[in-house]
């Protein structure tokens, strides 16, 4: 059931471009801390160098970071993030600050609830909202960083979903207004974010609308763990997000075609919040606010985006630059609906009504294959591999995955194949048919999987 706040924020996209803040980071710099203002009184003998913990300033710097939500709000911004990027127990364990995650983040929104409250209050015709920033983690479920053991995670799903759990009750208990899951480079990453965030509303009784925003790598439209666009928003629609979109990586200029693809297949409104350019020699970025509000103007006419803002190198001035540029734009419209199944690994797979037939590789199924299954029991899982390989360069659409066997542990064969096939991106385009009748296995499937699977189980009920 949408909350008031979910239905405001709907019926403003179908009238308008919506305004979010620009970078956090940018103005933080601006005021050039040293350490001991990012430790202020209260850390000022913690153990480890703080200077760049730039949440942490919204316990030991309050103020600073109240005025840079208010500058936002100033220039034009209906929406402003909080100050939690890297507000995780996660991320902040680089700082061996994990006990106050719940603290930064009830501190993070209470101060910009309270900035966008005065200017709500100033008038009450332009309500302005705070969405609780979720960043998407040090860490990744679908790469390795071992170059030896492609198989290896530096973290675990339960680990990253608690994580995200013990964020987002704190952003709700600190009163935003809805998530945003931002700068999203691993889809299974996200995917555990989801969870835990589902799992808090069941545990709250109450829902927050939900924002997502990938970013690509590189000129090949993809996200760092490999997945397409079409793939990333076919594997995370499920969560009926408010909106989707792309943030960092590039500039307005080079993120056009990926933005274009996005828009293309998105069934929700679109946002779009890039850097000020390419960051130059020295890793700072140039590109003034007028030519960012003119390339952003540009795909507003074209009907690309229906929310816009900034990243990295962006300020107040962008901001404002942008809120004129787009006065009177109307906000982008919705595709026509997809066909109902629509799967993805690493690239969607789209299974129209009148398809005859979906190929299924079933050569990697311990039940379906005595040499897959030899492999298996012998711990050759790198020649296991190979078999999916060769599935797929037989033409497989999807590969069957079944570990159900009285010798193996289902569950803990499934996590390992699964993460090998993950690491190798020819196999890993196609979707995965986790196939068990364990429950302990298709969970272990579905937590090692970043795109859209099918679970294929005699027992599920």
């Amino acid at each position: 059931m949408a909350t008031d706040t979910e239905a405001t924020l709907r019926d403003l996209l179908e009238r308008r471009i919506l305004l979010l803040d620009g970078a956090m980071g940018t103005m933080i710099q601006r005021r050039r801390l040293d350490e001991a203002a990012f430790r202020g009184e209260r850390f000022r003998d913690h153990p480890r160098d703080l200077r760049g913990d730039n949440d942490l300033l919204v316990l030991t710097q309050p103020a600073v970071i109240a005025e840079i939500h208010a500058a936002y709000l100033e220039a034009g911004s209906d929406l402003i993030e909080t100050n939690t990027f890297n507000a995780t127990r996660i991320a902040q364990a680089d700082y061996g600050l994990e006990a106050v995650v719940p603290e930064l983040n009830r501190a993070a929104a209470r101060l910009a609830r309270a900035a966008a409250d005065r200017f709500t209050e100033r008038d009450p015709s332009r309500p302005r909202f705070v969405a609780g920033a979720l960043g998407p983690l040090n860490k990744s479920l679908s790469m390795s960083p071992d170059v030896s053991d492609p198989g290896y995670r530096a973290v675990t799903f339960a680990e990253v979903r608690e994580a995200y759990a013990e964020q987002v009750r704190a952003l709700l208990e600190g009163g935003v207004d809805l998530l945003l899951a931002e700068t999203v480079f691993d889809t299974l990453n996200l995917k555990a974010c989801i969870v835990a965030v589902e799992e808090v509303f069941e545990a709250l009784g109450r829902r927050v609308p939900l924002m997502i925003s990938g970013t690509v790598v590189d000129r090949s439209g993809r996200i760092l763990s490999g997945q397409t666009l079409e793939a990333f928003y076919a594997t995370v629609r499920h969560a009926r997000p408010l909106t989707i979109g792309l943030n960092c990586a590039f500039g307005a200029r080079e993120i056009r075609p990926f933005l274009q693809e996005l828009a293309a297949v998105a069934q929700v409104p679109v946002t779009l919040y890039p850097n000020a350019g390419l960051p130059n020699a020295f890793g700072e970025f140039d590109e003034d606010p007028a030519t960012t509000a003119g390339l952003l103007r540009a795909f507003a006419e074209d009907g690309l985006v229906n929310v816009l803002g900034g990243c990295c190198g962006t300020t107040p001035d962008h901001i404002r630059a942008i809120a004129a540029a787009v006065a009177g734009v109307a906000p982008r419209g919705r595709p026509a609906a997809r066909a109902p199944a629509w799967l993805a690994g690493l690239e969607p797979l789209t299974v129209p009504p009148d398809a005859p037939f979906v190929m299924v590789g079933e050569r990697t199924n311990v039940a379906g294959s005595k040499k897959f299954a030899d492999l298996i029991r012998g711990g050759d899982y790198a020649a296991a591999v190979g078999v999916a390989l060769e599935q797929v360069r037989g033409g497989a659409n999807v590969i069957d995955v079944n570990f159900d066997d009285a010798m193996l542990d289902s569950e803990a064969a499934m996590r390992r194949f699964l993460a090998l096939v993950g690491s190798e991106p020819e196999i890993a385009r196609v979707p995965v048919m986790i196939d068990s009748s364990r429950w302990s296995a298709i969970l272990g499937g579905l937590e090692s999987v970043q795109g859209k699977p099918v679970v294929n189980s005699l027992s599920l009920k």
